[in-house]
């Protein structure tokens, strides 16, 4: 039995400027006009404002794609979408493969995306950076796309599972 593991954040540099940059301009400016006239605002405001514009952005960094590949089929968890773990069993696959795709064109961006608001025929995506991931057609019609920054890794666990399982449940 061979098993894929892998884990995802957003910890993307530019994630990271963005988030930094969009708190440090509203802070500026509540300061400057706390310091201005100091009677306008408590100093139980001031600390309530900057606690939530420092907890706020910080939210982001909470988000974990977690998948696993194993002899009983695709497992994957978006926390905090997902508290446990979705499997997808091998005989419900219909096609497995690696590909690269483009996450603003294709699915709207990064994280979970996809189905009802934009491109319903690419089916949905669960995704934290990058432009490779596991697509996944089901039987039932249904797509979903997992990212992955292990490449190399996936495509050896699912040519293993495709060669030992896959073909046996006549996919």
């Amino acid at each position: 039995m061979r098993i894929f593991k892998e884990e995802q954040r957003f910890t993307q540099l530019w994630i990271i400027v963005l988030i930094v940059s969009s708190t440090i301009v509203p802070i500026g400016i509540y300061l400057n006009e706390y310091f201005k006239d100091p009677s306008k605002h408590s100093v139980g405001e001031l600390m309530i404002f900057m606690s939530l514009m420092i907890a706020a952005p910080c939210f982001i960094f909470i988000f974990k794609l977690t998948t696993r590949i194993d002899d009983l089929g695709i497992h994957y968890k978006f926390f905090p979408f997902y508290l446990k773990f979705k499997t997808i069993p091998w005989k419900d696959i219909h096609t497995i493969y690696i590909r690269t795709y483009d996450p603003i064109g294709e699915y709207g961006g990064w994280g979970l995306r996809g189905g009802f608001f934009w491109k319903k025929e690419k089916g949905k995506a669960i995704n934290v950076s990058g432009d490779i991931g596991i697509q996944l057609e089901l039987k039932d019609g249904k797509k979903l796309l997992i990212g992955t920054q292990k490449q190399t890794e996936a495509e050896a666990v699912l040519s293993y599972y495709k060669t030992h399982i896959i073909q046996t449940n006549d996919v």
